[in-house]
């Protein structure tokens, strides 16, 4: 890759990314599977990183470090979608924390289970688009799928997730 291709990656705005993602993603029923099972991958895949953990330290783990990272990359594009997903990180901490204290079957198993059915579910859906997942051209995507899902949300509550322009004083 370019270096000129790398500086234009880094320095996508959030339309940008949102508009890149969206473009793979124009099917209704595509569509309606990412709203399933986008949410679903981030439980999973933050559920399978919890269990590593430095044992002095059980609030730092896998899981953890991932959700720093990912707020850190959404602040970077949007605070106000930041925001939101910084609810949406405790919503999956809290049911994490729910199914260990709760379920008797251990979190790696059943977040591995659900992992792969929404990840088939997903490829079953980009047939359908007849578009290959954007994550294949830039595994940043990754990332933006869940904010692409919220700035729905926000869309529909009438919240801006453009960040505010920065004046030049």
């Amino acid at each position: 890759m370019s270096h000129d291709i790398e500086v234009t990656m880094l320095n996508k705005n959030v339309q940008q990314w949102l508009d890149a993602y969206g473009v793979s993603h124009q099917n209704p029923t595509n569509k309606l599977i990412h709203w399933l099972c986008v949410p679903v991958i981030v439980w999973t895949v933050l559920a399978l990183l919890w269990h590593l953990q430095l044992p002095q330290l059980p609030l730092v783990n896998g899981a953890t470090v991932l959700m720093l990272v990912s707020l850190a990359f959404y602040f970077r594009l949007s605070p106000p979608l930041a925001l939101g997903m910084i609810v949406v990180t405790a919503i999956n901490w809290g049911i994490i924390e729910w199914h260990l204290a709760t379920v008797a079957v251990p979190l790696w198993q059943t977040a591995l289970l659900l992992f792969v059915i929404a990840w088939v579910v997903q490829f079953v859906g980009h047939k359908i688009e007849g578009a290959k997942p954007s994550f294949l051209e830039d595994v940043q995507f990754l990332l933006i799928g869940p904010i692409w899902l919220l700035s729905f949300i926000y869309q529909k509550l009438g919240i801006n997730y453009q960040p505010k322009p920065v004046s030049a004083n």
